[in-house]
């Protein structure tokens, strides 16, 4: 059984940092790209940042984070990451990880960008 457990999140000042965790099991980890996503209230959930399988030589980012952001991944850990730098109010939302191809997610991890 897929399952897919965020952690990490918290409230952050604008300018500050994070690092998400998403800790995966039941399925092939190394084999599949991972994906964070990000859904505030009253949006639809957007793609953030996505790395490539089995190395992680590939990475993609949305233009909003693009600078600020970093996704990647421990194989042998079966856990991908998102270091958040320079955070501001919008980045405020409730993060995914997603394994591309499978129909899962967690539970996600709330991120909260407030002075």
């Amino acid at each position: 059984q897929v399952h897919l457990a965020e952690s990490g999140g918290g409230l952050v000042q604008p300018g500050g940092s994070l690092r998400l965790s998403c800790a995966a099991s039941g399925f092939a980890f190394s084999r599949y790209p991972m994906s964070w996503y990000r859904q505030a209230p009253g949006k639809e959930r957007e793609l953030v940042a996505r790395i490539s399988s089995p190395k992680g030589s590939s990475t993609n980012y949305a233009d909003s984070v693009t600078g600020r952001f970093t996704i990647s991944r421990d194989n042998a850990k079966n856990t991908v990451y998102l270091q958040m730098n320079s955070l501001k109010p919008e980045d405020t939302a409730v993060y995914y990880c997603h394994a591309r191809g499978l129909d899962s997610w967690g539970q996600g991890t709330q991120v909260t960008v407030s002075s």
